[in-house]
């Protein structure tokens, strides 16, 4: 697995990269934000794998972690794992609702890093084999192409106008066909809030994907709970 360490502190950078080095990862260390956000964009490394985790340091020199982690969560659906001495509530809720997976605190227990890398990996990984990745980083389900960098969707080869959030949500469900979301994670992820209230909104941009993508099954409501893609059959 392909891993993006954002740490300024080199030392720290070096022994952590060695630890995780022995345990099979090819790291690379990004020093500032701009260094992440350039190493997560698609055409940055055209030819490598995406990386399967960013580690992301909050004490950054450039700009303030939290800020990096948005940024990212806009470019690239790659599971974030915040790292930092900030260990009080506040923090780490704000985190979470910024789009991060994980959140640890030093000093930590490297077994325990290790073991959150692997598991918000899983917990990322797609659920089906019907979603591939096609080599322009787009997701493929049946008639339905999601185009992430360009933010194209196409139904039978006909492009389907969608708006920002349509397009996320849609995007998000897409990443692991299957899995049911739970509305306040998709609310989280997609609004970047915890307000009850969008509950409604989410309903209206799921009725409304449903109509503009003219498949009312591929979005299923699991009542009670939140909503999963299901992959069309044959696909």
């Amino acid at each position: 697995m392909r891993l993006l360490l954002v740490e300024d502190d080199d030392h720290v950078a070096a022994a952590l990269s060695a630890v995780l080095a022995r345990h099979g990862f090819e790291v690379v260390h990004a020093r500032n934000g701009e260094e992440a956000l350039q190493a997560v964009l698609p055409a940055t490394h055209p030819h490598k794998p995406p990386f399967g985790v960013v580690l992301l340091d909050l004490g950054l020199p450039d700009q303030d972690g939290y800020q990096v982690c948005g940024k990212i969560r806009k470019l690239t659906s790659i599971p974030v794992i915040m790292v930092t001495a900030r260990a009080d509530v506040r923090s780490r809720i704000h985190g979470l609702n910024l789009g991060a997976d994980d959140y640890v605190v030093k000093p930590y227990d490297t077994g325990e890093l290790l073991a959150r890398i692997h598991a918000v990996s899983r917990r990322t990984a797609p659920g089906d084999d019907a979603a591939t990745a096609t080599a322009d980083h787009a997701l493929r389900l049946g008639p339905v192409i999601i185009e992430l960098p360009t933010r194209r969707v196409s139904v039978d080869g006909a492009t389907v106008q969608l708006t920002r959030k349509e397009f996320d949500l849609l995007a998000l469900l897409a990443q692991r066909p299957g899995v049911v979301f739970r509305r306040e994670q998709i609310i989280s992820e997609v609004w970047r809030t915890s307000w009850e209230g969008t509950g409604r909104t989410l309903e209206v941009h799921v009725a409304s994907l449903r109509s503009k993508l003219r498949m009312p099954a591929l979005i299923e409501t699991v009542r009670g709970v939140g909503y999963r893609l299901v992959v069309p059959v044959g696909a």
